[in-house]
């Protein structure tokens, strides 16, 4: 009867407690909310800055007070989910291990506010005390008195909970129970699983980047506030069992004491699991005993992770530069294929940028359907530090420029994409022995046997005309026969008020922070966390995502891009992200300063030493090394380099001599690789198909006979060429009734050769 009292009140307590603590939080979200609504309604521009963005309620409608959630549902949401995680855990083993008599006598217990599932969390907790010969009552109790100490300290709970039903009332069934799992083993289960359930915040609809696993700090906060009120009330129930049942409590003890197993304790840190090597000698799986990660619900998912859960092919190649620096290279896979596909990303950003519109609107899958293979660079510069070297220093590795990434990392890259293309088709008998004569050796891109382009974004632009220009210099090939460059950096005489700031006062102040950290980006692990899960907050709570967004579109000048989109990416993640060096941006400030596009300035002494001229290496003046065709890509919307930038490398390039296109689009500078836009995929796909392989030896002999033939028979070839127009015309005209975005392409503002 006692018991019975005490499970009523402590239930009822618990349960008005969980949801007090869950009205407060909603309350606290509608506060944040209001106020940053308030805060984005009398901001200026903020129509611009939230163009093009979908998804933020800066209007929301009012709703008369309700009544709480668990009340309406007769259910707590919480419980729900205990009572759901407690189904799942213990379905396999629930007939026999609750074959006894404490099943009917459970069923009279009155229930409390949060209903049955309350009385089935509490029968299978209040059950378990007191039945497995090999736990440890005293150590149990001690754990559970200390665990917010050990909480804070980041102790994980360890020791094992003792197992199921019949400590009161049920006797005789000690030895034939299974034992049940632990306590503090469903706790951790149960967080790593609350993101599927978790009660309290709606159920916002996320950015592609994100998945169910992730949550935000306020929705960790509200689930840790359960979970503690959860353990409270579980130590006061046994608490004061010890007390009603002090026969039990010292037969526990003597237990303890007497028949202790101590080779039975296990680390519950750890768990076996079977593993097998491939190629080893020894194919057959061995029990490996190895360590849990809790990875605290953040989505670390990569590109490659995009890649094959949309069910495409997947490589991953590690290259090493000149310097040392161990650099990871992706890749679509198509071995049999000459064309082939090289897309570079910008600042701050990955591989991941070419993929994370999915299917549709990514531009690595729209080559790669087009029959590419697919190679997606990326540059140095990340947390994870990956050298040659496995001890160098921070200090060591943020040493670089623009400059290595135009000298050392795309030619590492370009230099094993070429290796790897030769390598496969002449294992796959695609060369003829003239094709591998005249490729081998030779230097002179046109003799390749397939055909490799380009496409660029932001500095990966150029970082590529640093390549080619180098590469001419030196004497060596640079296998490209096209590059399409999306909004190329280099010219910055404009720029958002906050970058001409910053080139006079990051010079000063980079002494100082370079000791403290060697680059721009988040040192530590746990404020990694944070920000990702910041980043989910900023895209569950409309007014508050729209208020970041409406500010770091100020800091850029005004530009439009999906800001907070961008750093919810998931290669912004708990383990690793993308950084600057401080040389990157200091070479950026020297060419605003300069208004040229020149290699890194080191002073006279170490432009000597590195350059052999006191003065660096002037790109933009030796564009006439640039021999392939250039198709340049500016953004009417682009605040951040402007068009009339862009409109100058364009301007430079006829200057020089070289073949170039100039195209404008409607875009922000982030709308050419993170947004979904249908027009730049068309256009680059269209710039592209402009370039084919190099044809074999035996082809080119068989389209050398026909142009002889032809030429004895004029008028019969121009009897063919007539056919070719009506037919071309024929397959114009549907194709722009089936892809209107390729007719908007072509009629785009584009100046070409």
């Amino acid at each position: 009867m006692m018991q019975r009292l005490v499970d009523s009140v402590l239930g009822v307590a618990k349960e008005s407690l969980k949801t007090f603590s869950q009205e407060s939080f909603n309350n606290v979200v509608k506060l944040i909310n209001g106020f940053s609504a308030i805060v984005l309604a009398v901001l200026p521009g903020k129509a611009s800055a939230l163009e093009g963005v979908t998804g933020w309620e800066l209007h929301p409608t009012f709703r008369a007070p309700g009544i709480p959630r668990w009340m309406e549902e007769r259910v707590s949401s919480f419980n729900q989910f205990i009572h759901d995680f407690d189904f799942d855990s213990t379905e396999s083993d629930e007939e026999s291990e609750y074959a006894t008599d404490m099943e009917e006598d459970d069923s009279s217990i009155p229930s409390s506010p949060s209903s049955q599932t309350s009385r089935v969390s509490r029968n299978s907790s209040f059950s378990r005390f007191g039945h497995d010969r090999r736990g440890s009552w005293i150590k149990r109790l001690i754990r559970k008195l200390t665990w917010p100490l050990r909480w804070i300290l980041g102790i994980a709970p360890g020791l094992r909970r003792q197992s199921s039903s019949g400590n009161f009332t049920s006797k005789g069934h000690h030895g034939n129970m299974p034992r049940r799992t632990s306590s503090s083993e469903r706790l951790k289960t149960m967080y790593s699983l609350a993101s599927k359930h978790l009660n309290g915040v709606k159920d916002h609809l996320a950015h592609r980047t994100t998945d169910s696993r992730r949550r935000g700090v306020i929705e960790d906060l509200q689930l840790g506030v359960e979970l503690f009120i959860e353990r409270v009330f579980e130590v006061m129930r046994h608490c004061i069992y010890c007390v009603l049942s002090p026969f039990q409590t010292f037969k526990s003890i003597l237990r303890k004491i007497f028949f202790s197993d101590s080779s039975k304790m296990d680390n519950k840190n750890s768990e076996v699991a079977n593993k097998a090597t491939l190629g080893d000698s020894d194919p057959s799986l061995k029990l490996e005993q190895r360590k849990r990660r809790h990875t605290l619900n953040t989505d670390a998912r990569t590109c490659g992770d995009f890649i094959t859960a949309l069910g495409y092919p997947y490589e991953s190649l590690k290259v090493t530069t000149g310097d040392g620096y161990v650099i990871a290279m992706e890749r679509i896979p198509r071995p049999d294929s000459k064309k082939v596909l090289y897309l570079q990303h910008g600042i701050l950003d990955s591989s991941l940028g070419w993929v994370s519109n999915g299917v549709v609107g990514s531009q690595a899958f729209a080559a790669y359907d087009q029959g590419y293979d697919v190679f997606l660079g990326n540059f140095r510069g990340l947390v994870s530090r990956e050298h040659v070297n496995k001890n160098i220093s921070s200090q060591r590795y943020w040493r670089y420029s623009v400059n290595e990434h135009g000298t050392q990392d795309i030619p590492a890259m370009l230099d094993k994409v070429h290796e790897i293309k030769m390598n496969e088709l002449k294992h796959l008998n695609l060369l003829s022995e003239e094709e591998i004569a005249s490729s081998s050796g030779s230097g002179f891109t046109e003799n390749l046997p397939y055909s490799l382009c380009g496409v660029s974004h932001s500095l990966g632009g150029a970082a590529m005309i640093i390549y080619l220009v180098t590469r001419r210099l030196e004497g060596k090939p640079h296998y490209m026969k096209r590059a399409i460059l999306l909004s190329p950096a280099g010219f910055h005489e404009k720029a958002p008020p906050i970058c001409m700031i910053l080139q006079y006062v990051l010079p000063l102040v980079e002494p100082f922070l370079r000791p403290i950290v060697p680059g721009l980006y988040i040192p530590t692990k746990f404020f990694r966390m944070v920000f990702n899960k910041l980043s989910r907050d900023f895209q569950n709570y409309p007014a508050l995502g729209g208020l970041v967004q409406t500010l770091m579109s100020y800091a850029v000048g005004g530009d439009s891009s999906n800001w907070v989109g961008a750093i919810g990416m998931t290669h912004y993640n708990m383990e690793d992200m993308p950084g600057i060096a401080y040389g990157v941006a200091l070479h950026l400030a020297q060419m605003m300063r300069s208004k040229h596009f020149n290699l890194f300035d080191f002073g006279e002494a170490g432009n000597l030493k590195a350059y052999g001229t006191k003065k660096p290496l002037d790109i933009g003046a030796n564009y006439d090394q640039i021999d392939i065709p250039i198709d340049v890509v500016a953004g009417k919307k682009d605040k951040l380099i402007p068009k009339s930038m862009i409109l100058k490398h364009y301007q430079t390039l006829k200057s020089a001599g070289c073949k170039a296109s100039y195209s404008e689009f409607d875009y922000a500078h982030l709308d050419f690789t993170f947004s979904h836009r249908e027009e730049v995929l068309a256009y680059v796909m269209s710039r592209l198909l402009l370039v084919q392989p190099r044809a074999s030896g035996r082809r080119l002999r068989r389209l050398d006979t026909r142009r002889s033939k032809s030429v004895k028979d004029p008028p019969r070839r121009l009897e063919k060429r007539n056919i070719d127009d009506e037919s071309y015309s024929r397959w114009k005209s549907m194709s722009d009734q089936r892809h209107p975005n390729l007719k908007s392409v072509e009629q785009s503002q584009e100046r070409d050769d």
